[in-house]
C-alpha cells in the first residue's frame, strides 16, 4: 500500500452520516467533486473550509452511525482524506469505506494518543501509526482482499481489474 503523512482533524463519538454529508444535499448533489465541497459542513466549518488532500480524520467510537448513504464516504474520499482512524465504525459505514477504497483503521490506542492539528504518519505497509511525539502504534493488518480494494480505489475498480476489464 503506502505511507501517508497528514494533518489530523479529530472528533468525538457517534459522528453521524448526516453531519459528514449533510442530509439536505442527499437529492441535490450528484457529482462526486461537488460532494467533496460540503464534506463535514455540519460537523466542523473549519474542516469544510480548510481540510486538504492527505489530511487524516481521527474519530471516537461509532464513526459514521446513522443512515447508510454512500455519500458520507464519497465526500470524504473525494476531499482527498488519506484515512480515518477511529475507536470503532458503524457497520455500514465501515463496509462503504472499503467499497469506495477509503482506508480506515480501528485503533483506540491511536485515538487516545493523537491530538487535533498534529501531523501523523500511517505506514500501511508495516501497519504502524507514528504520532507527532514519535510514538509508534501498531494497528491490525488488513486482509489481502481489503488491501486490494483500497489499492485499486474501491470495489468496482477492483472487480474490473480482476476481470481484466480495467
Amino acid at each position: 500500500m503506502s505511507v501517508v503523512t497528514g494533518k489530523v482533524w479529530k472528533y468525538g463519538d457517534d459522528v453521524n452520516t448526516d453531519v459528514i454529508f449533510p442530509g439536505k444535499y442527499t437529492y441535490t448533489i450528484k457529482e462526486r467533486a461537488d460532494m467533496a465541497k460540503v464534506a463535514c459542513e455540519d460537523l466542523d466549518a473549519e474542516f469544510n473550509k480548510n481540510a486538504k488532500a492527505g489530511d487524516i480524520i481521527v474519530g471516537g467510537k461509532n464513526w459514521g452511525c446513522g443512515s447508510s448513504r454512500e455519500q458520507a464516504v464519497t465526500c470524504i474520499k473525494e476531499r482527498g482524506i488519506a484515512a480515518i482512524i477511529a475507536r470503532s465504525f458503524a457497520r455500514i459505514y465501515y463496509r462503504n469505506c472499503f467499497n469506495e477504497g477509503l482506508a480506515i483503521i480501528i485503533c483506540p490506542e491511536a485515538v487516545d494518543a493523537i491530538e487535533s492539528g498534529e501531523e501523523v504518519t500511517i505506514d500501511f505497509d508495516n501497519f504502524v501509526i507514528t504520532t507527532a511525539k514519535g510514538q509508534k502504534i501498531p494497528f491490525p493488518h488488513y486482509p489481502e482482499f481489503v488491501q486490494g480494494l483500497i489499492a485499486d480505489g474501491g470495489l468496482i475498480p477492483h472487480v474490473k481489474k480482476e476481470l481484466g476489464l480495467a
